[in-house]
């Protein structure tokens, strides 16, 4: 394989988009001696889709039995990434819950951390005072934790995994953006650089799938938000804090708008702790950093939060950054083929909590485009749960 010059070449498979989700397809691929492209729009490293940022949550507790299955896996993946590149990746804080008592989504999370051996620590309100004396739990709300679960650092990730695919021999070309897809036997990719061909192709494209997909004449119903990722200061430096131990929290639907509201400990910036509303306002990718005057309703939500439930941290944000989710309607992945295309996958819409899952969703990825019988059940991802729009059969 010309590796000095990528379009001479015919790969077994190309991969579209350099997020942490496509980055791991490349990987699996490379670790499987497929030879493998991947190809990214923007310069790298960069912050205009879903993959930057220095952390993530990472847990085992989740509503649905699928997503615990499969995590599962993902903490040996994330544990045997770390071995192979020998950096860490990974700590351990614990997740703390809470939410109403009669709270539907924490009584299925519950039930799904028992089935799967990870039972939840329930804590009375006695012991959630001794543990967190500077979190306010209110009156008839419940508390649990989920033990295993902690903190991803989210760019030495991304990192490290594209570096171990280039180390296996993967290639990867940032600053080309896809301009055509034909799909064959030999799909070919142009970019204004050149064309590409390869066995089977696997797009990744977060915020850009379906300009992408429009390509070769589908388009999912993904809808794009951008979220604004804030950062809180702490009145006293440590409070919060990863060195003293503080867990990631969730807070289901506690400011009664049908949204989450979660956070990690301070640590990405001195004194400062990230909490975030689970959910945004529709944007275009392209004009994701135009911002409409006052304050964004989902900022006032945060601070209102603060206020009721933190009482050691300003309640107004020091930062605010921003990050795009690609949302299914349903809020689950799609990982399946094009449904005329069979050599052609599709991995999208992790609206907002793929990144955990990244190492198992890229093995999947890897194993369709292999014609590989899945290692997970996939059927909860197919397309066809959705009404699908073919523009017409290529």
């Amino acid at each position: 394989m010309d590796v000095t010059n990528p379009s001479n070449s015919c790969y077994d498979t190309i991969v579209l988009g350099a997020g942490i989700q496509g980055s791991f397809t490349a990987y699996h691929l490379a670790k499987n001696k497929r030879r493998t492209l991947l190809i990214e729009q923007f310069i790298l490293p960069h912050s205009r889709g879903s993959s930057h940022g220095q952390t993530r949550i990472t847990r085992m507790g989740y509503q649905e039995d699928y997503y615990t299955r499969m995590m599962k896996d993902c903490f040996t993946l994330w544990a045997q990434l770390e071995s192979e590149a020998k950096v860490k990746i990974y700590s351990h804080t614990g997740l703390l819950l809470f939410g109403k008592n009669d709270d539907k989504q924490l009584g299925k999370i519950q039930r799904t951390m028992k089935h799967s051996g990870n039972p939840p620590e329930i804590l009375t309100h006695d012991d959630f005072t001794r543990k967190f004396p500077n979190v306010s739990l209110q009156p008839g709300e419940v508390a649990f934790m989920d033990r295993v679960a902690g903190v991803l650092y989210a760019n030495q990730a991304l990192l490290t995994v594209q570096k171990l695919f280039q180390d296996m021999g993967g290639v990867i070309r940032d600053r080309e953006k896809v301009i055509d897809i034909q799909p064959g036997n030999l799909v070919t990719v142009k970019t204004a650089s050149g064309a590409y061909k390869a066995k089977s192709l696997v797009i990744t494209a977060g915020p850009w799938t379906n300009s992408v997909l429009n390509q070769i004449a589908l388009q999912l119903p993904l809808k794009t938000l951008r979220i604004n990722v804030c950062y809180w200061k702490e009145k006293v430096a440590g409070t919060y804090g990863l060195s003293h131990n503080f867990p990631c929290f969730i807070g289901s639907d506690v400011c009664n708008t049908g949204h989450d509201i979660y956070g990690l400990p301070s640590n990405e910036y001195p004194g400062l702790m990230k909490i975030c509303y689970h959910s945004g306002e529709e944007s275009d990718p392209e004009k994701r950093d135009i911002i409409g005057r006052g304050t964004p309703q989902d900022i006032k939500i945060l601070g209102e939060f603060v206020k009721k439930y933190f009482p050691g941290l300003e309640s107004e944000p020091a930062v605010v950054e921003s990050c795009m989710y690609t949302c299914t309607p349903d809020n689950n992945f799609i990982l399946d083929c094009h449904p005329v295309h069979e050599n052609i996958i599709i991995g999208a819409g992790f609206s907002g909590h793929g990144f955990k899952l990244s190492p198992v969703v890229g093995k999947i990825l890897c194993e369709l485009s292999m014609g590989k019988t899945p290692s997970h059940d996939i059927s909860p991802f197919k397309m066809n749960r959705f009404s699908i729009k073919l523009k017409s059969a290529l």
